[in-house]
């Protein structure tokens, strides 16, 4: 046990250190990201509490994101990807070629050999998926334009970091040109490529429907941990990057019925070693080369990302994006990437780069990472509110096998779902304010961005799946018109809708919806009742008098919609009811209720007696 003690408090420590700076940094806005590098960085190199195995926790970390490119392939369907190869094989491929071509040319100039300039060039190329992705996660950014373009140019680096690493023996000094090529491990590759394909489409899915069938929750988790890591680790193993085997196991499984119970049991994991990941990184920076350095990291950090932004700017603007999108992804992918640390440490074990380069390259990279929230939280200040990229893309992957496709989300619509979600119901949540996705993304919300308008989003939302439309939006011009689509094109859907006042509702009723509620009925009928007892009616006669009102004004609402049915007023507009109260105030000002088990308002203002009143 005295053996064992100095590692777990090293484990308190790193737990505690992370528990502190994230909530600190995150609270004065910084970030999780730096709160982490922080505690990572004192722990370290400046207090010296953790002194042991800081490359093995760097290593466990990065299965943080090994799990998070795993749990962004579930949300990815091949589809998705197929739409997005201009950006990856096209922006994607010409960042890295171009950004290791001018850094490479650039180092050529310095070094004395071209062999270290290429290597330096094309690694400082990378930026970090870790970084730039917790980022988007964070901001609730990953499904705006600029966010998919930024994980396109990402996803492009992961394949990139391949043939990099092949081409180390060919670079080495003293080995013959022709020397570095292995025909038996590109076969051995493409061989592994394969297996993992062949084993998610006809092995993953099989496997999980027994293992969900034993009622075992911890052996679903277990078996997602396996799934995630054997697939990283054949990947590895065929000299690809760990993390792209995970995400083409994400990618496979993105449309098994077990995604979301993958989902699920993943991301606590996810989380915890990306964190882990990002103190690993502040624990492994040597100050020592800082400090005999220094000219050359800080200067060399903010020189690399100012390449780099002036590099992918052009580049995304060629490509055919705005410039806000341009902007904001020139300077959310400027940094090193964590694959740098990879390719560096391989580079001086085959004697391309001494010791010591290495050492002032892996600071360079680490203290860009430290600096890219900061040159996030500057690219949204030099885009004007009017230019930031709110285009959003229509992304409806994992929109299936819903009960619920509601569409609108704003109040009245976050508190429906509130109830649906709390139930267990699966709901699919639709809406086309990219301010209003941004901010329910941050609270884990996944709602998907489209027009409900449009025929082709309600399809591709999975309309002629669901039981039920909820149509939540807040206009009523929209909401007509939303309905009206839906009973011109889905006759066999129910609709449940959100009314604007009484009028809106006849109009609704008479279009043919399920069911209909005006948005302010409930709460002010909840409001008057909690008045009455507040002043002294007891609680179950205010509970009497509000169902009394609430009886007679649905059946003042159902005379009305009688009347009107078949003449189509409320639905062109034309003979708009007045609203009036159910209960006339005694002359005086002095208040009187109709007693109860008297005839209803409407049958009393039929007799001649004074017409009550209706709530509008």
């Amino acid at each position: 046990m005295a053996e064992t003690a100095p590692l777990f408090l090293e484990i308190l420590l790193i737990l505690g250190g992370g528990i502190v700076a994230g909530t600190l940094f995150k609270r004065i806005g910084l970030g999780t990201i730096l709160g982490y590098l922080f505690a990572g960085i004192v722990m370290g190199p400046i207090l010296r509490l953790v002194q042991h195995g800081q490359d093995e926790i760097l290593h466990i970390g990065e299965l943080g994101v090994v799990f998070l490119l795993f749990i962004i392939g579930l949300e990815l369907k091949l589809s998705r990807l197929w739409a997005l190869r201009r950006q990856i094989f096209g922006l994607g491929l010409a960042q890295v070629v171009v950004t290791g071509g001018i850094l490479t040319l650039a180092l050529a100039l310095i070094l004395p050999g071209w062999n270290a300039a290429v290597v330096i060039g094309f690694g400082l190329a990378l930026s970090s998926t870790a970084f730039a992705l917790q980022l988007l996660e964070e901001s609730g950014e990953i499904n705006l334009r600029f966010g998919q373009t930024s994980f396109s140019i990402l996803l492009f680096q992961d394949l990139a970091i391949v043939p990099l690493l092949a081409i180390l023996p060919v670079l080495a000094p003293g080995v013959d040109d022709g020397a570095g090529f292995d025909p038996w491990a590109m076969a051995r590759s493409v061989g592994a490529l394969v297996a993992l394909v062949a084993a998610g489409r006809y092995l993953i899915n099989p496997l999980f429907r027994v293992l969900a069938n034993s009622g075992a929750r911890e052996v679903m988790i277990a078996a997602a941990l396996f799934v995630v890591l054997a697939s990283a680790l054949l990947m590895g193993l065929a000299g690809f990057s760990m993390a792209m085997g995970a995400f083409i196991a994400g990618v496979l499984l993105a449309e098994s019925s077990y995604r979301h119970e993958l989902e699920a049991n993943i991301d606590p994991f996810r989380g915890l070693l990306l964190g882990l990941f990002f103190i690993a990184v502040g624990l492994t920076l040597d100050l020592s080369v800082i400090t005999e350095n220094a000219w050359i990291v800080l200067l060399g950090a903010p020189a690399l990302m100012a390449a780099k932004a002036a590099i992918l700017y052009p580049l995304c603007r060629l490509f055919g994006e705005s410039h806000a999108v341009a902007l904001r992804t020139a300077l959310v992918l400027p940094q090193g990437g964590e694959f740098a640390f990879v390719l560096f440490s391989a580079a001086t074990a085959s004697a391309i780069l001494d010791g010591a380069t290495g050492s002032i390259l892996v600071s360079i990279v680490t203290l860009s990472m430290a600096l890219t929230p900061l040159a996030d939280g500057l690219a949204r200040r030099l885009t004007p509110d009017e230019e930031r990229p709110d285009e959003m893309v229509e992304d409806f992957s994992g929109a299936d096998q819903s009960d619920v496709l509601m569409i609108g989300f704003s109040r009245f619509g976050q508190m429906a779902a509130q109830v649906m979600l709390s139930s267990g119901l699966e709901m699919t949540i639709i809406d086309s304010s990219a301010e209003r996705i941004r901010a329910a993304g941050r609270f884990g919300f996944r709602i998907y961005f489209g027009s409900g308008l449009r025929r082709s989003v309600l399809e591709a939302a999975g309309i002629r799946q669901v039981k039920i439309v909820a149509v939540c939006t807040n206009k009523p011009e929209i909401t007509n018109a939303i309905v009206d689509l839906i009973h011109s094109e889905f006759p066999n859907v129910s609709i449940f809708a959100r009314s604007y006042d009484r009028n809106h509702s006849l109009s609704l009723r008479e279009r043919g919806v399920t069911f209909e509620l005006r948005e302010t009925l409930e709460s002010a009928l909840r409001f008057g009742g909690k008045t009455l007892e507040t002043l002294g009616v007891e609680r179950d006669e205010a509970m009497r008098i509000v169902e009394d009102v609430r009886r007679r004004d649905a059946e003042r609402l159902a005379l009305q919609e009688a009347r009107s049915a078949g003449t189509g007023s409320t639905v062109l507009g034309r003979g708009r009811v007045s609203p009036e109260p159910l209960v006339k105030p005694k002359e005086g000002g002095a208040r009187t209720r109709q007693p109860r088990g008297a005839a209803p308002a409407h049958l009393a203002a039929a007799a001649g007696e004074d017409r009550p009143a209706e709530a509008p």
